[in-house]
């Protein structure tokens, strides 16, 4: 096992995670989207194994461009194969843990303070 974690996918924020997703599957051309937890998460891989998921967000306001008014964000999935392990490295290198609630994933703030996981997830 170990710390250092590999790429697992780009998360977008938006009130609709099927229609999102199918926008960018058939944008991109890659296999229809597969859904989870009834739809509030729902991920599409390209030909190449990238993914890109999509998460159900409550009230969601989308980003202004240009405006800064509610600006572009996004969070990034980083797999890691011993979550503990994982922890300790992303600690050391300067993030801070926001939340360790979920047996499958935890959740930091980058030194800038953007949010990413580390997941043990599949």
């Amino acid at each position: 096992m170990s710390a250092v974690p590999t790429f697992g996918c780009v998360v977008l924020d938006c009130p609709d995670p099927g229609e999102l997703a199918r926008f960018y599957a058939a944008l991109l051309e890659w296999p229809e989207p597969v859904e989870h937890w009834d739809g509030h998460w729902v991920t599409v891989t390209g030909p190449q194994g990238v993914k890109i998921a999509f998460q159900r967000v409550e009230g969601y306001r989308p980003p202004e461009w240009p405006g800064q008014a509610v600006p572009q964000q996004f969070h990034l999935d980083l797999d890691v194969a011993d979550l503990d392990a994982g922890q300790e490295r992303a600690l050391t290198l300067g993030s801070k843990l926001l939340d360790d609630s979920h047996e499958t994933f935890r959740v930091y703030a980058d030194p800038a303070g953007h949010p990413f996981c580390l997941c043990v997830c599949d």
